[in-house]
């Protein structure tokens, strides 16, 4: 071994980075302390986020507000990573949801944090797919969600 050489190796390739769509969602993080941090109204993010969405993802988070909202009062809506959430109190988020256009997916995403309430033994789910809303998937997620706060 030669003590004056290093015994690293240079990486061949260049790291990647970020994609755009993450810089995008850290950039929205950032915009999101901020706002919370000057007390702006959440709820107003969160809609201008839905409306900022494209079909059929728009219709989707505008139903699944209302029903996240009706099912579980006492979240707060605000952004997440740019994204409509919902929080307890304390900043906490219990869901989610992503657009499948936000990282270029087939479908969109009802998400769930581990502050939920929706242990069932060893294993569970905590994200599901959307396609569409049916009222079938609307009971579905009401139940989830009154589960996730209870």
């Amino acid at each position: 071994m030669n003590p004056g050489k290093s015994t690293t190796k240079k990486a061949t390739q260049k790291s990647k980075g970020l994609s755009d769509e993450e810089k995008a969602a850290m950039k929205a993080t950032l915009r999101e302390r901020k706002a919370e941090a000057e007390n702006a109204n959440n709820e107003n993010a969160v809609l201008e986020a839905i409306a900022e969405m494209t079909e059929p993802d728009r219709s989707m988070a505008k139903r699944l507000h209302k029903i996240i909202k009706d099912s579980a009062p006492s979240l707060l809506p605000k952004t997440w990573y740019g994204m409509p959430a919902y929080a307890y109190k304390d900043g906490n988020v219990v869901c989610f949801f992503q657009t499948a256009d936000k990282f270029k997916a087939r479908y969109a995403t009802l998400g769930f944090n581990d502050k939920a309430n929706l242990d069932e033994g060893s294993m569970w789910p905590t994200a599901f797919a959307l396609k569409e809303l049916t009222a079938t998937e609307e009971a579905r997620i009401s139940a989830l969600v009154k589960k996730a706060v209870s």
